[in-house]
């Protein structure tokens, strides 16, 4: 017996001995080894961050300042923080050293607190004595430029390896593009918005444009330029209405010398109608085109076609007979199924919203290469910009009939081009007290390099309201993107400039899950309610007017009408086809999201019955097995 207990310690001894001596070996080779299951592959580097780390050419030092006293408070914070260490380690070893980690732990009134303030670090008070805790991240090159980001939010944790690539990407790269603006849009923040709002969040620039400046030079063009000065590299023209010949020249000429186009034209500008004129009042004139130059490209763009798309329908609340109703808004809805997937600049994107969008054609004389990247989806149709102006989406949902598709509302141009104008056009006289334009050079016939232009049907991409939701965070304001339009904008002019490391960072991560199945449901029943409605609502008011016209005695003064047996008889009639037509109209709305509740009933019978009922036969199979080969092992 002693011998045997002695026989089992040992074995015990020895397999504990052999599980450390693997946990010991795999901590030392193993140690950055990982398993990413997720479908975006989150916790895995993209190749735009494994580009940007082995191209640094000099080392960059990133400071991590973390209050262990946030951790202690919210564990959240704890968590997020060994989530941020793991990253930054991965960046030091991808980077073969390059990027050179240092770590603080800031306490009240110290050294460290004050640095962390110096380089701009948000400090966050935690309890009531007003204690600041720090969680941010300094870094600097070797010219002492500075990039910061101020707070590590564990909401922002999808966004997590974005903010670092650009971080380390601004600061190894310290020359940047030329990006050119045109638009007739406040891009850049709308003063007169800002006076009526006292600076309460009215007339802030675009985020779109913070999103450009982090990688580029902005420089805004007016909209009458008469030369596109040669350091611009792309040229964004979003929403530019009624541009002179002139002006339309210089952006032939800027094409012809080589310099790069994204154009964005728009049937009716959802954000230029919200913006009030010089009197205050809403704007009608929202339509831009640049139909001289789109007929030079052989590109067609209809202003006066909006398309309306079911798949991915914005639901907005709408005033209907039977009251206030969400209805699905066919002209607002998010693009998923038609983003390229073939270009760099969309390859990685999940959702892009467009508002009021137009539709891009290719004609048959066109020598260009057309490349959609954004299209609709194959259930949709068309309506007339006048309906979108004061819309009503029960009315459009109602009178929709999918007209087949898809249609496409961004593609890419690539090829030699002609110039739209056959002598430059003449300049327009300085007005009194400005100085004249300057010299326009020689004019260009043709491109000696292939043209690259990106053309959009839609400038309320741009539109925050379309993309990106505003928080304070003590203070600070924080953009959290639930569409990829900036990422969209932004990493089409990084193609074009020529830039692609940040292409597809953007967006990762952006954990858009969407249950597809059941939004097409959903909007199948939406439709067919608001179409039955429609004509039971028109059925009923037929009726009432009938039943109105027999009160009255057939269009006689009601003091001397008198009803006859005939007429009692047909206003019975009539109130109990007014009845049985609410009760139809009751019957519809009860069944509309008959489909949704039947599924989500399977799905809660699946999970609560059935999974346990397998797991449950399966374990009885087992033991039924176990039980057998025991029974033959006696045997």
């Amino acid at each position: 017996m002693r011998t045997r207990f002695l026989t089992n310690l040992i074995a015990v001894l020895a397999a504990l001995g052999i599980l450390v001596g693997i946990n010991m070996i795999a901590d030392a080779r193993l140690g950055g080894a990982q398993l990413d299951l997720t479908q975006q592959r989150l916790y895995t580097l993209a190749p735009g961050t494994v580009s940007i780390l082995k191209g640094l050419k000099e080392p960059v030092t990133l400071r991590l300042f973390y209050s262990p006293g946030l951790g202690t408070r919210l564990p959240a914070y704890g968590t997020y923080n060994d989530r941020v260490r793991q990253m930054l380690a991965e960046y030091a070893q991808v980077s073969g050293g390059k990027v050179r980690l240092e770590f603080f732990q800031p306490e009240p009134f110290s050294d460290t607190e004050d640095r962390a303030l110096g380089y701009g670090l948000q400090g966050v008070p935690v309890d009531q004595s007003g204690t600041q805790v720090f969680f941010g991240i300094a870094g600097t090159n070797l010219l002492d430029d500075e990039r910061t980001i101020a707070f590590l939010r564990p909401e922002r944790e999808q966004f997590l390896e974005y903010d670092l690539s650009r971080l380390v990407y601004e600061l190894s790269n310290p020359a940047r593009p030329v990006v050119g603006v045109m638009s007739s849009l406040p891009l850049d923040g709308d003063p007169r918005m800002m006076m009526m709002t006292r600076g309460q969040g009215g007339g802030q620039p675009y985020a779109v444009m913070t999103l450009l400046r982090q990688t580029n030079q902005v420089r805004i063009v007016p909209t009458d330029a008469a030369v596109i000065a040669p350091d611009i590299t792309v040229l964004l023209v979003a929403q530019a209405q009624h541009l002179s010949e002139a002006t339309q020249y210089a952006i032939d000429q800027f094409v012809m010398r080589g310099g790069a186009l994204m154009v964005m034209v728009d049937p009716r500008s959802e954000a230029e109608a919200a913006t009030p004129d010089a009197s205050g009042m809403p704007q009608r004139d929202t339509a831009s085109d640049l139909k001289r130059l789109f007929d030079a490209w052989g590109i067609g763009f209809d202003p006066k076609q909006v398309i309306a798309d079911p798949d991915g329908a914005w639901r907005v609340r709408a005033n209907s007979d039977s009251g206030v109703q969400a209805v699905d808004y066919l002209a607002w809805f998010n693009i998923r199924g038609g983003i390229s997937k073939d270009d760099p600049a969309t390859a990685d994107l999940q959702q892009v919203t467009v508002a009021s969008s137009g539709f891009l054609t290719k004609k048959t004389d066109s020598k260009l290469d057309f490349t959609p990247l954004l299209t609709s989806s194959a259930q949709s149709g068309t309506i007339p910009v006048e309906q979108v102006v004061m819309p009503d989406p029960a009315a459009i949902l109602a009178g929709f009939h999918p007209e087949g598709g898809p249609r496409v509302i961004a593609a890419r141009l690539h090829g030699m081009l002609t110039s739209a104008f056959a002598e430059a056009p003449p300049l327009a006289a300085p007005k009194q007290g400005e100085p004249p334009s300057p010299p326009r050079p020689d004019r260009i016939a043709a491109t000696r390099t292939a043209a690259n232009i990106v053309l959009v049907a839609d400038s309320d991409i741009l539109a925050d309201r379309f993309w990106v939701r505003q928080n304070d965070f003590f203070g600070r304001q924080e953009l959290t993107p639930f569409s990829d339009n900036g990422a969209f904008v932004a990493n089409l002019v990084g193609t074009l400039a020529g830039g692609d490391a940040l292409i597809g960072l953007r967006a990762r991560g952006a954990a858009i899950r969407p249950f597809d199945y059941v939004m097409r449901l959903q909007a199948a029943a939406e439709a067919r309610f608001r179409q039955t409605e429609h004509a039971l609502q028109q059925r009923l008011e037929s009726i009432q007017k009938q039943l109105q016209q027999l009160r009255q005695g057939g269009g006689q003064q009601q003091a001397d009408a008198v009803i006859s047996p005939e007429q009692r008889k047909a206003i019975d009639a009539a109130r109990q086809q007014m009845v049985e037509t609410r009760g139809r109209l009751r019957a519809v709305q009860f069944e509309l999201n008959r489909d949704i509740d039947r599924l989500q009933t399977q799905l809660v019978l699946f999970n609560v019955v059935l999974v346990p009922l397998l797991v449950t036969l399966g374990a009885i199979a087992l033991a039924f097995v176990r039980r057998r080969r025991q029974m033959r092992a006696r045997a």
